[in-house]
């Protein structure tokens, strides 16, 4: 696997902001405003959002293709969206800043995580935010598969940020990261997905994560010391 985001890339590119879901995707188009063609834009260009469709193949493959767009080539890469976490006393409206994405088909480091959680506690005060590994999954966790993959030491787990980052660094080096708003926790474990749409804290805080998006975009574009 090429070396990810830990290594930056000498010169980023547009900002790419990856979800998975509708209620993601609206979420963060009423943060952003606007729409050109298959994806949403800020009015400024700040960022181009790609709704990839549930799971870690649908997001593979979207993501791919949007990379394929000549203005996309060096793009910096964000996954972002709901996710459930893994470690108690985690709550809904919690906001996770993966350190790296793993799966069982390989580990991708994250870029600028500290500046990140710094920029989203400052975006949404009040909320927590937890740094650590953030892990794949191809179907809902519950129960006890949630404590075994607590025991790996990762604090969340969602079905597509693991899939993006690896394809985002497929082709060589850029930016990447992965952002995500708790919905549900072990104490607060939903029944079935399409409970995400009662997740009104959730969403909320979804809105409200652009500014940090961009400010670690723009970190992206200085030149490295």
């Amino acid at each position: 696997m090429p070396a990810a985001g830990g290594d930056r890339a000498d010169r980023a590119g547009p900002l790419l902001v990856a979800c998975a879901l509708r209620i993601e995707q609206v979420a963060l188009r009423s943060a952003g405003h606007g729409r050109a063609g298959g994806t949403d834009r800020a009015a400024a260009g700040a960022y181009t959002l790609l709704r990839t469709g549930m799971g870690p193949r649908a997001a593979e493959r979207a993501l791919l293709r949007a990379l394929e767009r000549p203005a996309a080539e060096r793009a910096a890469v964000l996954a972002t969206g709901f996710c459930a976490g893994l470690v108690p006393g985690m709550s809904p409206g919690d906001i996770v800043v993966a350190e790296e994405t793993r799966d069982p088909r390989g580990t991708v480091p994250c870029t600028g995580t500290a500046l990140l959680a710094e920029a989203l506690a400052r975006a949404v005060p009040g909320r927590t935010v937890h740094t650590g590994p953030l892990t794949g999954s191809d179907h809902v966790v519950r129960g006890q598969e949630r404590a075994q993959l607590r025991a790996t030491g990762a604090v969340a787990v969602d079905m597509e940020s693991a899939a993006t980052l690896r394809a985002a660094v497929r082709g060589g080096a850029r930016p990447v990261a992965a952002v995500r708003v708790i919905v549900d926790a072990p104490e607060h474990e939903l029944v079935r997905i399409g409970t995400v749409r009662g997740g009104i804290s959730a969403f909320r805080v979804l809105r409200a994560v652009l500014p940090a998006f961009y400010e670690w975009h723009r970190s992206s574009l200085l030149p490295r010391r």
